[in-house]
C-alpha cells in the first residue's frame, strides 16, 4: 500500500477537470482504493480535486465511512441533523415510532448536504423524552429512493456551490435503526470527525495546487507538517479533550500557514485562484461550535480556578 505522504508528492496530476460530482465521486472512489484508512483516502481524494468544493466532498463522504465503518463503499451519504430550529439535540423534531416492529420516520430536515445526489440518509430523530425530559435521539438509516421521501434543493452557496444541499421531508418513511445513542454516538462525534476529515481533504487539494504552480519546497513541507498532524489525532476517541484541544492546535497551525502561502496564488492559474477565492471561507464553516467544543475541552482538562470573593 501507498504512504499517502508520498502520493501527495509524487502521484500525477490528474489533468482533466471534473464536470460535476458524479465525476468527483468516481475519481475520489480511485483514490479509495489505493488507501485503507478514511483519513488517507479524504487526502487523496482531496488531491484529486480540482476545486475545494470536490474536496470537501471526500471529506465529508470519509467522515461519514469512519462514523459508520460499513456503509456501502460506492454510494454516497448524507447526514440529515438541521431542522428548522438548528442542530441541537433539543431542537429535533424528526419523530421515530415504532409499531409491530416496523420504524417510520415523520419530520423535515432543512439542510441536508449533497440533497438528492445521495443513495442514503443518516437521519437524527426522536425517540420522545427520558425521564430528565430530554430529547432521545436515534440515528436511522434511510434509502432516498423510499416512498415518503421527498427532497427539495436549497439555492446554491455562495461558496462551493457545486455541493448541492436540500431540504428532505419524510412522511411515515421506512427506516432501520441504528445501534448506539443518536447524540453521544454520531451526531457529537460527527461534527469533529468532519472536522478532520475536511481539513485533511483541503491540505490534500492544497498539495496538488502547490505541485502545479511549482511552489517552493519551504510550502510543500509546511503542508506536509500540517498533514501529519490531522493524521495523528485520535479520531477513534472523537470526543476526547485532547483530540479537541490537538485540533484546535492543527486548525491554528493550518490558519498560519495559509497566510504564509497567500503571497504565492499569483503564480497559480487564474480559475484556481479565483475558485480559491470564492471557495476559501469553506474552512471557517463552524468555526463558533469549534471553539466553544474547544473552551469546554480546556476545562474538563484544567479548570479554572475559583474566584476568591
Amino acid at each position: 500500500m501507498d504512504s499517502v505522504l508520498d502520493f501527495l508528492l509524487t502521484e500525477p496530476l490528474a489533468a482533466a477537470p471534473l464536470d460535476d460530482v458524479a465525476a468527483a465521486w468516481t475519481r475520489h472512489r480511485v483514490a479509495a482504493n489505493r488507501f485503507g484508512k478514511p483519513v488517507d483516502v479524504a487526502l487523496a481524494g482531496g488531491f484529486g480535486a480540482d476545486r475545494l468544493g470536490y474536496a470537501f466532498l471526500s471529506g465529508y463522504q470519509e467522515a461519514l465511512r469512519t462514523l459508520i465503518p460499513d456503509l456501502p463503499a460506492d454510494e454516497l451519504v448524507a447526514l440529515c441533523a438541521t431542522e428548522a430550529g438548528g442542530g441541537h439535540p433539543s431542537a429535533i423534531r424528526t419523530t421515530l415510532a415504532e409499531d409491530q416492529g416496523a420504524v417510520r420516520l415523520n419530520g423535515t430536515k432543512t439542510f441536508a448536504t449533497l440533497g438528492m445526489l445521495a443513495h442514503r440518509l443518516v437521519v437524527i430523530a426522536s425517540a420522545g423524552a427520558d425521564e430528565a425530559g430530554r430529547n432521545r435521539l436515534r440515528a436511522t438509516m434511510v434509502d432516498v429512493r423510499a416512498a415518503g421521501v421527498h427532497v427539495t434543493n436549497l439555492p446554491a452557496t455562495a461558496f462551493a456551490p457545486e455541493i448541492p444541499h436540500a431540504m428532505v421531508t419524510l412522511t411515515d418513511v421506512a427506516a432501520v435503526v441504528l445501534p448506539g445513542d443518536g447524540y453521544l454516538d454520531y451526531l457529537r462525534p460527527f461534527r469533529t470527525i468532519e472536522d478532520v476529515h475536511v481539513l485533511a481533504a483541503a491540505l490534500g487539494w492544497l498539495i496538488r495546487v502547490a505541485r502545479a504552480a511549482d511552489w517552493p519546497r519551504s510550502a510543500l513541507q509546511r503542508l506536509l507538517t500540517a498533514v501529519s498532524a490531522v493524521r495523528g489525532l485520535d479520531i477513534d476517541a472523537p470526543s476526547s479533550p485532547g483530540v479537541h484541544i490537538a485540533l484546535g492546535g492543527a486548525f491554528d497551525y493550518v490558519g498560519t500557514v495559509l497566510t504564509e502561502l497567500d503571497s504565492l496564488w499569483a503564480s497559480a492559474d487564474s480559475a484556481t485562484r479565483q475558485l480559491w477565492e470564492r471557495d476559501r471561507p469553506l474552512l471557517t464553516i463552524a468555526g463558533r461550535v469549534r471553539d466553544q467544543r474547544l473552551a469546554t475541552a480546556w476545562r474538563s482538562v484544567r479548570p479554572e480556578p475559583e474566584q476568591a470573593v
